[in-house]
């Protein structure tokens, strides 16, 4: 089998995946590194999911990197806009050149002893196996299953004689003119889909098991448009950019302190939004606390406004049985349906659902420790992007990716071919990485790293704690070993 050396690889060309190799290539430049993309196309998410209305749900002053900032006059942003952004960075930074398309990596194998990583890649188009070998490996390949998204398993569904579509498999050119749509969840991706399909469809109904907090925000940030007429243009960058965050991080922890204010707000404001159509305490006001799972975003208040016209309509119900014509509710009700849309969310596969292996021991993520929110225990020269479930995916993101670089250059400086993060406190508590309650995340909680309930095993989900601890703190914590022989010959710094 053909093998490649090099010295970092990337796995996945997405958002997280193109600011990993800028980072890499402008502070790392004597690095050896390319990137491996099992779909034929960069983008990430942003690529796959093509349904009516995909948009941002953060603004675009943070989900835009911070070595190119976002200058359209829309804050929230639409999909195709977003992955013209994506590959624009790439082709201006000459990232497009060290992507390999159609490389699925199906396992990685570490080797103490050679300080390596063995990657055994699919090559999708030639219908063959190639391996790369590399000294450290970047994970940014997503949280999500991308062949597939999650339907619940409903029997009668056969029994329906119309059309079902999930999002994440949206058929191109699905024409739904003067049809009667039902989109069944609640989540971000149905609070899209309704206004968007609204204005085609004879009426849409959003048929929700339970209510989500949805928030109204202009689409168009008019406060960063004075600013950029104020500021030079770098200068009202930053401005804008720390404005976001700072917000953000702001309404997050009062809404965690003062939970039954943040709800009884929430449910206010969409029901000024509402006006007399709807009783948001019934269709909007869920039975958990804001931010036990992520709020969804109404750019200009679509959602509400379709609602109000007539266009569409949500109905709080359970699920009886599908019929030949839509669905029968629990309460008698029968909706109409000529489509179904089941916007039932994602398959939640970290690491895209690799095998690992370290020096033939296969690591269990369910039984890792998360370190820094980008590195896991026990796993040497590996770090995984994963972003913020309170904030814009990229901030994390980036904050990974410098990380990264000062822990190579660290490395270098100092003779290490190997690091890896330890636990040496056996008896600390430990808890699941991730608090939602959201159900794509319960369903695999017991497979997810864990964390701890001290830095730096604890994950913040914070910007400023997190930009003191990866910026600034100390490479060597006390909790990362570094190696510069293995394995007889190891000395553990």
């Amino acid at each position: 089998m053909q093998a490649i050396d090099l010295d970092v690889l990337i796995v996945g060309a997405g958002l997280s995946g193109i600011s990993a190799a800028y980072y890499l290539q402008t502070r790392c430049p004597h690095k050896r590194y390319t990137i491996l993309e099992g779909r034929k196309a960069i983008g990430g998410t942003w690529d796959l999911f093509r349904y009516p209305g995909i948009r941002s749900d953060s603004d675009m002053y943070t989900l835009g990197y911070a070595f190119r900032p976002w200058h359209s006059s829309q804050a929230i942003a639409d999909g195709a806009s977003i992955l013209q952004y994506i590959r624009e960075t790439a082709q201006i930074y000459g990232i497009d050149q060290q992507i390999n398309f159609e490389h699925m990596v199906r396992r990685i194998r570490w080797s103490s002893e050679q300080a390596l990583w063995t990657v055994e890649v699919e090559r999708l188009a030639a219908g063959d196996w190639v391996q790369y070998r590399c000294n450290f490996l970047y994970m940014c390949g997503g949280y999500y299953d991308y062949t597939q998204g999650y339907t619940p398993e409903w029997p009668s569904l056969s029994q329906f004689e119309g059309r079902v579509v999930h999002p994440q498999a949206w058929p191109q050119n699905l024409d739904y003119r003067d049809q009667r749509v039902v989109v069944i969840g609640s989540g971000a991706t149905a609070i899209t889909l309704v206004p968007a399909m609204a204005a085609q469809a004879q009426h849409v109904t959003m048929l929700q098991r339970s209510p989500t907090y949805v928030v109204a925000q202009p689409a168009s940030d008019a406060r960063a448009e004075q600013l950029r007429r104020w500021l030079p243009a770098k200068l009202a960058f930053h401005v804008i950019r720390w404005r976001a965050i700072i917000q953000g991080i702001v309404y997050y922890v009062l809404m965690r302190t003062l939970p039954k204010v943040a709800k009884r707000a929430l449910i206010n404001m969409a029901q000024q939004a509402l006006g007399d159509s709807y009783d948001a305490k019934i269709h909007f006001s869920p039975n958990y606390n804001p931010w036990d799972q992520r709020l969804c975003l109404a750019p200009d208040g679509d959602f509400f406004k379709a609602l109000k016209s007539g266009q569409a309509s949500v109905v709080t119900d359970q699920i009886e049985q599908f019929t030949a014509t839509g669905i029968q509710l629990q309460s008698g009700q029968h909706v109409a349906a000529d489509l179904i849309v089941t916007a039932t969310g994602l398959n939640l596969r970290l690491l895209s659902g690799i095998e690992i292996v370290v020096d033939g021991r296969k690591v269990e993520l369910g039984t890792s420790l998360n370190y820094k929110g980008m590195m896991l225990s026990d796993v040497p020269n590996l770090a995984l992007a994963f972003g913020y479930t309170n904030a814009s995916w990229t901030l994390k993101c980036e904050l990974t990716s410098m990380y990264v670089c000062r822990l190579l250059n660290y490395m270098d400086r100092h003779g290490y071919t190997s690091c890896m993060p330890k636990n040496f406190n056996p008896t600390m508590a430990t808890e699941p990485a991730l608090s939602f309650t959201s159900s794509y995340v319960q369903r695999v909680i017991k497979h997810l790293p864990r964390q701890g309930r001290q830095r730096p095993w604890r994950l913040y989900q914070n910007y400023l704690l997190d930009l003191l601890m990866l910026r600034l703190g100390s490479l060597d914590d006390g909790n990362m070993e570094f190696f510069r022989a293995w394995p007889s010959q190891r000395q553990v710094e």
